[in-house]
């Protein structure tokens, strides 16, 4: 593990991203979209465009520069002009020619998309930190290294240089953290949480040490010094952000370390307790199925359940 702590948790979640295509389209089209099946990302690289939800009526404008993440969707209608009659994506994808969709006459509109997979609990912690949507403008500042990424995918497409599709699954992925990045530097309200917490610089000390060492038997005055204030005002604080106070956070760390132990690795339930600092087994079974409402035996013989990988290019 890192110990900066978005990272952290981003790597505990599971997170990948993949880049998944291109639409390319010129004239009046439309796009209709069934219920997205996880997480996706897309970029406008040239051209303007509208999103139009159908369960609430949302519409968004999108033009050159602008970046949309979709957590939680329902269907959608993208389109140039919302007033033509739509295609499926099937229809589109069906003509698709090396992950690159064409619609309409022309090439004056070009999108970039992509796709984050979480584990199942991953997605589920990030669901209920984050709106189900989130528009970051292209011509704010924070957009500003989404379109240098945005810039980068396409000159890896068309110089096709060795490595070039790794490159676009880094840069992918570094998309996904900006469009997360972009959208907590803007957000003054964010609900109570870990991402909330994770922002908060006044914790990213105390954050570091739990991450480092969740084992360790950590004193609420110990995190509090590190933190640069009093126990009260300390707990006060943390609790605001993370929703739970310090301790009840460590012991919520250690069973989502434990949670990803116990489905991937071969250790032993006692040795998993005594690192993260139980004095025996029963007692880490006891916090363990508390928090997450399972037994760890249960866990392990369940094992890892790793998410389908579905492509689209859209």
């Amino acid at each position: 593990m890192t110990t900066e702590p978005l990272s952290d948790m981003l790597q505990l979640l599971g997170a990948k991203s993949v880049l998944t295509g291109v639409l390319t389209g010129g004239g009046a089209w439309s796009i209709q979209f069934l219920r997205p099946e996880r997480i996706k990302f897309w970029g406008i690289v040239k051209g303007h465009c509208w999103v139009r939800m159908h369960d609430d009526g949302t519409v968004v404008e999108l033009r050159a520069g602008d970046v949309l993440l979709f957590l939680r969707s329902a269907p959608m209608t993208l389109a140039t002009d919302l007033s033509v009659e739509s295609v499926s994506l099937d229809e589109v994808l069906s003509k698709a020619v090396n992950d690159v969709c064409t619609i309409g006459d022309g090439a004056d509109f070009m999108l970039i998309g992509g796709t984050a997979n979480l584990d199942a609990r991953g997605q589920s912690l990030l669901f209920d930190a984050l709106p189900r949507m989130i528009h970051i403008d292209g011509s704010t500042s924070q957009a500003e290294p989404l379109r240098w990424i945005l810039g980068q995918l396409i000159r890896e497409r068309a110089d096709r240089l060795p490595g070039a599709g790794a490159a676009s699954i880094q840069l992918a992925h570094l998309m996904f953290i900006h469009i997360l990045r972009a959208h907590l530097q803007r957000e003054s309200a964010i609900a109570a949480g870990w991402l909330r917490l994770a922002s908060d610089r006044r914790f990213a000390t105390v954050l570091a040490l739990i991450h480092e060492r969740p084992g360790k038997d950590w004193q609420l005055s110990e995190l509090a010094k590190a933190a640069g204030m009093s126990r009260a005002t300390f707990a006060l604080h943390f609790k605001t952000a993370a929703g739970v106070g310090p301790l009840g956070y460590l012991t919520e760390w250690r069973m989502r370390l434990a949670e990803r132990a116990l489905s991937k690795d071969a250790v032993s339930i006692a040795k998993l307790a005594e690192s993260l600092g139980y004095a025996s087994e029963s007692a880490f079974s006891h916090a363990f199925k508390r928090v997450t409402g399972r037994a760890p035996k249960w866990v392990r013989r369940a094992g890892a359940v790793e998410p389908s990988v579905v492509q689209s290019v859209l």
